[in-house]
């Protein structure tokens, strides 16, 4: 039987191996060679021209990729050994941010100011109506994910729209979508990571993220994906892949069986004290 006046001091103990660093929240989402891409499609790229891309484009295992690209970095990967490397890589990004979850369940449209943390979005006739905020309070390694069970859609009016409240180089947005993903402009910001196809109603703008489908097709038209954010003036360095890591610095949003712990450990304290006092 552990003793009265040792159970406040593990109470405490376990308290803080919940909120203080997380090995495993200290890795890289994405690995060095699926975040040199922008876009990435397990089954092709499709484009309409002329799309701007700040990273490598490519597809793996099939070569299909359609032309009329402008490169300001990276290249055309067409079944190369980066590319097939990434697609592995992608595979294991999703299930990471799988294992993330389920975090808070919020409603289906993301319209607001949301602060860093993890959270699940039900399927809705749309999932972003508006002009969404994420909002880091200043936290330069702000993390965010959003883990969509089915699909991701946003809708096509012309003020839908996603920015980061400027934090630094460590921030990280994923948007991990169970089948497919439709992003309408104007403007987005962050990686999205889709189990099957990625495709936009056109001249959409992420000036720091990708595109990146798993087992389906990315369709382009003439939008402009930048991959890595420097000389954006959202970051220096890296670019919503935390060069990537989520850096378990207390923002996510704790696990139901992680809040049951929390309650238990304050009540060994409470208990405690009680016990002191008699």
């Amino acid at each position: 039987m552990i003793k009265p006046k040792y159970f406040s001091i593990l109470s405490l103990t376990v308290i803080g191996a919940l909120y203080g660093s997380s090995s495993a929240w200290a890795t890289p989402i994405l690995a060095p060679d699926l975040a040199s891409f922008a876009v990435l499609g397990a089954t092709g790229v499709t484009n309409v021209p002329v799309s701007t891309i700040g990273g490598n484009l490519g597809s793996a295992p099939n070569a299909t990729v359609g032309g009329g690209y402008i490169f300001t970095s990276g290249s055309l990967q067409t079944n190369t050994a980066t590319a097939q490397q990434a697609q592995l890589d992608l595979d294991a990004a999703i299930l990471t941010l799988s294992g993330m979850g389920p975090g808070l369940t919020i409603g289906a449209d993301l319209t607001g100011t949301i602060f860093p943390g993890v959270y699940t979005v039900p399927a809705g006739p749309t999932n972003l109506s508006g002009a969404l905020i994420l909002d880091g309070q200043g936290d330069a390694n702000a993390v965010w994910v959003f883990l969509f069970p089915s699909t991701l859609i946003t809708s096509t009016t012309s003020n839908v729209s996603v920015t980061n409240i400027g934090d630094g180089a460590g921030v990280g947005i994923y948007w991990s979508v169970g089948s497919s993903a439709t992003i309408n402009g104007p403007t987005f910001a962050g990686n999205v990571l889709a189990h099957t196809s990625i495709g936009s109603d056109g001249d959409l703008t992420i000036a720091c993220g990708r595109l990146l489908a798993a087992t389906g097709a990315v369709t382009l038209i003439h939008d402009t994906i930048s991959g890595t954010c420097a000389g954006t003036g959202y970051e220096t360095s890296g670019g919503f892949d935390q060069a990537g890591v989520a850096n378990g610095n207390g923002s996510a949003v704790p696990e139901p069986a992680t809040l049951v712990v929390l309650v238990t450990g304050l009540l060994g304290v409470a208990a405690s004290k009680r016990r002191r006092a008699r």
